[in-house]
Parts: structure tokens; C-alpha cells; sequence
């Protein structure tokens, strides 16, 4: 049966703290570690509207298995969400799970012509969990976070929290387009102060010069 080991993982750098050292599984394929840790989320862990606050706590079940290219990583990540309501703009504080799970290629293991551009290697005997996690939490993220599914949002006339309006509520608006023709009529009238009493009304009119009818 593989080992499995509650002694921590050596942490190797604490400037880095999602970079894990794994030589205490001593690459001997089977062996095992398990593992929680709690440490500080990176900046700009997040999607636009909504993400993990710098600094804030990440938890992570973590299982960490040699393998004959490398270690298999395998966890589950708990994260704390801070962000805004894409509809009504209120704040929103809640909690997101991601699982994951991701082999490390050791860095002297020859891929041959199987190799992936996206491959992740050990650097040494450490592993780089940040990218992963990216992958797992961030791209999972919504893009317009809700703070519930049928959030009315804000009305579009005077800004209202619609969850908080009377219900019906509406504003008694002139369509701006019927605003621009009335304007427009005015500007004619005020430019032609004859027109519509019937003095140029008629399809002809008497040139008193020439003594005969036009048109």
C-alpha cells in the first residue's frame, strides 16, 4: 500500500507560498503525502466583478502521489469571494470550492515527442501551485456574479433597488425620438409664424405684379 504522511511539507520559500517541496516523497513511485494548508491568495486572483482578495486565506486539502514522471497533485482549493452584483451593484462575500487535479513532470523527465506546451514540470524538487489553482478557481469564476438568481437589478429610470421598489414601479416617461419632433415642429412654427392660417394653404397663389394666377 503506498506511505501516506501527515509530517508537513517542507516549505521552501515563504515569499512563495504556493510553491510546495516535495522531497519528502523522495521520488519513489507510491508514495504519498496528505496534506492541509492554509495560505495567502496572490494579487488579481479574480474575475472582473468578483475574486479573492489579496491575502485573504486559502484552504487546501492537498494529495500528493510520486508517480514514475513526476507527482500528481490532487486537491481541493476553498477560497473566499468578495465582489459586486452585475444587475444592482450591491456587494457580494461568499465562499467558492474547486477541485483540481495536475501531474508535474520531474524536470530532467524526457517527454520525447509527446511533449505539451502546457505541461507543468517540478522546478528541483518544488512545485508551483499557482498556475493550477488560476486554472481551477479563477477561470471558473461567473462573469456577471449575481447576489441571487432573480436580482431585479436597478431601474434604468432613476437608479432604484428594484428589490426595494413598491411593486410596479415605473416612471411616466415622454419617448425622447416624439421629444425631438415636438422641438423640431416648435422651431418650424417659430420660423414661419403664417403658415397654417390659410394664406399659403392653397395649391395656387395671385402674383398681383403680373396680374394673373400661378400654378
Amino acid at each position: 500500500m503506498p506511505h501516506e504522511s501527515r509530517n508537513p511539507l517542507t516549505r521552501h520559500d515563504s515569499s512563495a507560498p504556493l510553491k510546495l517541496d516535495t522531497r519528502a516523497l523522495g521520488r519513489q513511485p507510491g508514495s504519498s503525502r496528505e496534506e492541509h494548508l492554509s495560505v495567502p491568495a496572490p494579487e488579481d486572483f479574480g474575475a472582473r466583478l468578483v475574486g479573492v482578495p489579496e491575502g485573504a486565506a486559502i484552504e487546501l486539502d492537498l494529495r500528493l502521489e510520486a508517480v514514475l514522471e513526476g507527482v500528481l497533485v490532487t486537491g481541493t482549493a476553498t477560497v473566499p469571494l468578495e465582489g459586486e452584483c452585475s444587475r444592482c451593484l450591491d456587494p457580494i462575500a461568499s465562499t467558492f470550492e474547486a477541485d483540481f487535479q495536475e501531474l508535474f513532470v520531474y524536470d530532467d523527465t524526457r517527454s520525447g515527442g509527446n511533449a505539451d506546451d502546457d505541461e507543468l514540470r517540478l522546478e528541483g524538487d518544488l512545485i508551483d501551485l499557482e498556475p493550477v489553482l488560476r486554472d481551477a478557481v479563477v477561470l471558473a469564476l461567473p462573469l456577471s456574479p449575481l447576489c441571487r438568481d432573480d436580482c431585479p437589478g436597478l431601474c434604468p429610470d432613476c437608479g432604484a433597488r428594484l428589490a426595494d421598489a413598491e411593486p410596479g414601479h415605473h416612471h411616466d416617461a415622454a419617448d425622447p425620438r416624439w421629444a425631438a419632433l415636438r422641438d423640431l415642429a416648435g422651431d418650424m412654427a417659430a420660423a414661419n409664424p403664417d403658415r397654417g392660417n390659410g394664406s399659403s394653404g392653397s395649391r395656387g397663389s395671385f402674383d398681383r405684379r403680373e396680374g394673373k394666377q400661378e400654378g
